[in-house]
């Protein structure tokens, strides 16, 4: 889905492409879309559709609306909406049964008096308004930086979100800590001449309402279909084994990546087939120190503590358990290379030709060369092409005449 103002500085070309690349008017192409899955299905015993209908505004900002005049809309469509003060124009991106399971799932209160409003759908005269009004985010954003900067303010803003009317503006911004900028609102106030509603987000949601490419190549998870930013510790990455390299593991917003989450459980699972790696493998030579461990090929590592010159010693699960089993009764092996498991090693395969061929098989070759052409042979056509030359050159006179 792409719109008009996608091309921008694109002077009636090819568009410079969506994804957040220039000022798109649904604020990100397919930025935390939503596939209705319940569309066009009757509801059972002639119950009616619910009203509620979820509403998308910039960077992937939603909000729920009550479709009191029963207008006919569906997703996609370009509708006005009641605000404070005056009115917002948004794009409908759930409409049905489907939006239940949002609010549900957002835990929003879905009292009649709490929800606003759908006024309209929204005319040609709404929409121009609405593009006029976004034209001026980009300009008063840059315009509010300096007055912050001005003022001394430790704060970032990252965003601004003019409403459909041109009334109102939202400023979003980051900081560590409590900002008074009252200052400011009079200052941006008196300058943009509109009503100036500055609200707080963290780190993570400004990496969403931005939008980026992330390490692995993808658009950010955040800016198009995680909304449920869970907290992401340290040891996410000890259990996976990775390096604790910040500048690896942080993302584009200063974070740990919330993609060390997704895989912990499956390694949290596998790892209660294996023993604690502060056991120690008591053999007559020493005590063995677990040194690293491989999950999917279920193998350990140990090396001998008193043993500085030894090697690393690779053990299968099932022999770890066997050797700890033997601790615990008061046993001892004699050494950890008996239980080590020695694959056959194959012999190469290949045939000894050395002697076969000759070193100088390559001294003797010469290149087929075209036989040269005779003088003779380029005159004649020399001459032969001169001469139909002259012949065409009279017949055309002749037809002139």
């Amino acid at each position: 889905m792409s719109c008009q103002t996608c091309a921008k500085n694109s002077n009636g070309g090819t568009p410079n492409g969506c994804k957040n690349n220039g000022t798109c008017s649904t604020g990100g192409c397919n930025k935390l879309e939503v596939f209705n899955w319940l569309a066009n299905m009757e509801m059972p015993g002639g119950k009616a559709y619910s009203d509620i209908v979820e509403v998308r505004f910039k960077n992937g900002r939603k909000s729920f609306y009550r479709n009191t005049g029963n207008l006919s809309i569906h997703s996609g469509d370009a509708i006005v909406v009641s605000s404070v003060p005056g009115y917002d124009v948004g794009l409908v991106s759930l409409t049905g049964e489907l939006v239940l399971m949002q609010l549900n799932k957002k835990k929003a209160n879905t009292k009649k008096h709490n929800l606003p409003k759908i006024i309209r759908k929204a005319t040609e005269q709404d929409i121009e308004k609405w593009r006029k009004s976004r034209s001026l985010e980009d300009e008063s954003m840059h315009e509010a930086r300096k007055m912050a900067i001005s003022l001394g303010l430790e704060m970032k803003i990252s965003d601004v979100e003019f409403q459909g009317d041109g009334s109102k503006a939202i400023f979003y911004y980051t900081a560590d800590s409590r900002v008074d900028f009252r200052e400011l609102i009079r200052l941006m106030a008196d300058k943009f001449k509109i009503r100036i509603e500055m609200r707080q987000i963290g780190a993570r949601q400004e990496s969403a309402r931005l939008g980026g490419i992330g390490s692995c190549g993808r658009e950010l998870c955040c800016s198009t279909w995680l909304t449920d930013f869970r907290t992401v510790a340290t040891s996410s990455a000890r259990y996976q084994q990775l390096a604790l390299n910040p500048q690896k593991l942080a993302g584009q917003c200063g974070k740990l990546k919330c993609c060390l989450n997704y895989e912990l459980d499956m390694y949290m699972e596998s790892y209660k087939d294996f023993p604690s790696t502060s056991i120690r493998l008591k053999t007559k030579k020493g005590d063995a120190v677990h040194q690293k461990t491989d999950i999917f090929k279920r193998l350990m590592w140990y090396w001998l503590k008193d043993d500085f010159g030894g090697k690393i010693v690779q053990l299968e699960l099932d022999r770890v358990k066997e050797i700890i089993a033997m601790n615990k009764a008061g046993k001892k092996p004699e050494d950890l290379e008996k239980f080590v498991r020695v694959e056959p090693q194959k012999e190469p395969s290949y045939e000894n030709v050395v002697g076969q061929d000759e070193l100088t098989r390559f001294d003797n070759t010469f290149k087929k060369k075209r036989p040269k052409k005779s003088r003779k042979s380029t005159t004649k056509a020399k001459e032969n092409s001169t001469h139909a030359r002259k012949k065409r050159n009279r017949d055309r006179k002749k037809k002139r005449e």
